[in-house]
Order: C-alpha cells, then structure tokens, then sequence
C-alpha cells in the first residue's frame, strides 16, 4: 500500500470526509458545513486525499464536487484483507532473550546468560 494512502486515509478528520463522500459527492461549502470544519482545512484535506488517488473532483460551474474513487478504495480493503487473513507461523528455532518468547513461555526460548549477552552485544 501507498504510502500517501496510508497517510491520507488514517487521518481522523479525512476519515471523516471519505465518509461524507461515501454516500455522494459534495462541494468544499458542503463539506465543511456536514463536517464542521473550516473550508481552508477541508481543501487542504481534499488535496492530501486527491493526491493519494482516493478522490477526484469535477467542476460544475463555479464549484467543484468531490466524490470518493471507489476502485482505489476497494484496492485498500483488499490489501487489508490480506494482511488480516495471513495465516500465523508457530515459532522457529531457538530465540535467545526474547521477551515475547519468554512472556508466553515458548520452549523455544533460552534466556541470555552473561557471556552470551556480550557476544550478542559484540555482534
């Protein structure tokens, strides 16, 4: 996933715009008005969230309707699904001084003795 994507879509308020968007397209005045922000702070939101591909804008007269790009949407949703989906992997091997190993009592786990502790430290 995009970095910009992650940035634009992450965000509280521009969340809250995607889903203002969500239901149809809307001016800068409207925007701001459902949202309760100021009209300068949803410009500058639109743009972080044009510029990631979620939303484009048509000109109708003399404003411009926002509206939300759904395909690229979709495009995150599927990303996401496939990180929630990936199937866990049980530990491997022998993991010296893992404080997760150890929290949850893997018998893989073998604590750091003080001569190990330097040669990982010399490492």
């Amino acid at each position: 996933m995009d970095e910009k994507v992650i940035k634009a879509l992450f965000e509280p308020t521009r969340f809250l715009l995607v889903r203002l968007m969500a239901e149809r397209s809307y001016c800068v005045r409207a925007l701001a008005y459902k949202s309760g922000i100021s009209e300068p702070a949803v410009s500058q939101h639109l743009k972080v969230l044009r510029e990631a591909g979620l939303v484009s804008g048509v000109k109708k007269g003399y404003y411009t309707h926002y509206r939300l790009e759904r395909e690229a949407l979709t495009a995150v949703i599927d990303e996401l699904t496939e990180v929630r989906d990936v199937k866990r992997k049980p530990c491997e091997g022998t993991f010296r001084g893992c404080p997760e190993a150890e929290a949850v009592k893997c018998r893989a786990f073998q604590p750091l003795t003080e001569n190990k502790e330097k040669e990982a430290g010399d490492a």
